[in-house]
Parts: structure tokens; C-alpha cells; sequence
């Protein structure tokens, strides 16, 4: 499914202002609110943060042992400065306890500013309903309107959900000698698979552009 059959987005009107919260839906119905993360959300990270079982921990931070983040990680995350930095977090408001889904954040490369690294977390039982895409989707747009041309994504190999929805995303491949690297093109939106992991990135990007550009 391409987008809405173009192959870019317009150029950004920058005296719009980037939306502080935004309430939408997941694939099933399910109503999440999809917004910014603050130096005000430390309690909250660190909570998420705990909730994430070892291995997303270890594919997510490179870590396996402990349940509490780190005062510098967190003020890393959370020390959010566009065009540089940004980080989302999306969340059911109706659960019960703690409330979080995931979470994905960017960087801009100092050497090559047209590039951003991209992470995405998402806890395991709420894998699989599109949280992760739709997390890519918002910060694709944020990186898009300052600038940035490309994101990079790195898995370890053996990590194949991963390395599944970042190429069914649109995402090509290689190999470091070390970790799967992949990079989006986010001005290209043709390059855009027909796979159901594009089709639900194509439909969220052309759902969420309006409101970011």
C-alpha cells in the first residue's frame, strides 16, 4: 500500500507547533494517547523499565542484569532537545496499574545530521498490536520536519521479530560484523513495502502527517 500514492511528504510548515498529545487508536480499538516524554516522566520510564522482561531489556539498553535504570540513562532519555533528541511514549489511559505500551526515541548523528539512530521498546505483552509502527510513524514525522533523512536501526542477529518488521517496514539491511543494521528512508515513502507491516506504517504516516506537517 503506498501513501496515498505520492512518494514524499510535502515540505513542513515549521510555524506549526508539534502536537503535545495525541489520542488515537490501536488496530484492535484499543484508545492510547501517544505523546512526549519529560524530565517529569522519570518515575514513569524507570516503572517501564522494569517492566520489560531481560532479553527486551538486553536487545533494548544491551543489559541483562537489574531492574532499575540508571540516573544517567535517564537523564540521557529524558534530556529530550529537537532537533537532536526525541523520545514518545504511548500508553493506554483505561489500564489498570501501570499504564505504558512503549516507548522509541531518536538521535541525530553529530557527523552525519541528515542521519538519526532509531530505538523502539515495547512491552512483551502488548507486542504484535502495532505499537511499535506506530511509535516509528510519530518519530519518523518529528525527524522528518527537522531535517533528518534517514534512520538507523540496530538488532543483534538473533533478534529475527525485529529484523522481520524492520525490513517488512521498509527498512534495508546489512551486516557490521556485529549487529544488523538498518535504515529507513524517510523521504522516500515509495520505498514503502506492500507488506502488512507497510501497509500499517503507510496508513499511520498519512493518519498523523496533518497533524506534524
Amino acid at each position: 500500500m503506498k501513501f496515498a500514492s505520492a512518494s514524499s511528504f510535502p515540505e513542513p510548515c515549521m510555524e506549526e507547533m508539534i502536537p503535545e498529545r495525541l489520542e488515537l487508536h490501536l488496530r484492535d480499538g484499543t484508545p492510547v494517547v501517544a505523546r512526549p516524554l519529560t524530565p517529569d516522566d522519570r518515575a514513569y520510564v524507570a516503572a517501564g523499565y522494569r517492566q520489560l522482561s531481560p532479553e527486551a531489556r538486553y536487545q533494548r539498553f544491551w543489559v541483562r542484569d537489574g531492574e532499575v535504570i540508571g540516573d544517567a540513562m535517564l537523564n540521557r532519555l529524558l534530556a529530550q532537545q529537537l532537533p537532536d533528541h526525541a523520545i514518545w511514549t504511548v500508553f493506554d489511559p483505561t489500564r489498570e496499574g501501570f499504564p505504558g505500551l512503549g516507548a522509541a526515541s531518536f538521535w541525530r548523528s553529530k557527523s552525519e545530521p541528515s542521519d538519526a539512530e532509531f530505538s523502539v521498546s515495547v512491552l512483551d505483552a502488548d507486542q504484535g498490536r502495532g505499537v511499535g509502527t506506530l511509535l516509528l510513524a510519530l518519530l519518523w514525522l518529528v525527524a522528518y520536519r527537522h531535517g533528518i533523512a534517514t534512520f538507523t536501526g540496530y538488532t543483534m542477529p538473533e533478534n529475527r521479530a525485529a529484523l522481520r518488521w524492520m525490513s517488512d517496514s521498509g527498512a534495508t539491511g546489512a551486516w557490521d560484523g556485529y549487529n544488523a543494521v538498518f535504515r529507513w528512508q524517510l523521504r522516500d515513502l515509495a520505498a514503502i513495502p506492500e507488506t502488512a507491516a507497510g501497509a500499517d506504517l503507510a496508513e499511520r504516516l498519512a493518519e498523523l502527517a496533518p497533524a506534524f506537517l
